[in-house]
């Protein structure tokens, strides 16, 4: 996988993202942060402290919260 998707059940902006992932033929790893403390964390650490999803952690370290489709597919290019 080129990067992870940080995300709760309930959020609106995650079931977005994902669905324009999907229809993209996109893959990538999706992580329940209310059910994997340690994503939590992962979460929290990339976001100043706050839980905020969804947050998407790429292959090479680098970090997007909520990012426009458009901003995933560039990095997806860059990584190559």
């Amino acid at each position: 996988m080129t990067f992870t998707m940080y995300s709760t059940p309930w959020c609106g902006y995650c079931h977005r993202l994902k669905g324009q992932l999907q229809r993209e033929g996109i893959e990538f790893e999706t992580v329940d942060i209310e059910q994997d403390p340690a994503a939590a964390r992962i979460v929290m650490d990339v976001n100043g402290g706050n839980q905020t999803v969804p947050t998407l952690v790429f292959s090479d370290g680098s970090s997007m919260t909520n990012p426009p489709l458009a901003q995933v597919k560039e990095k997806l290019a860059e990584l190559g």
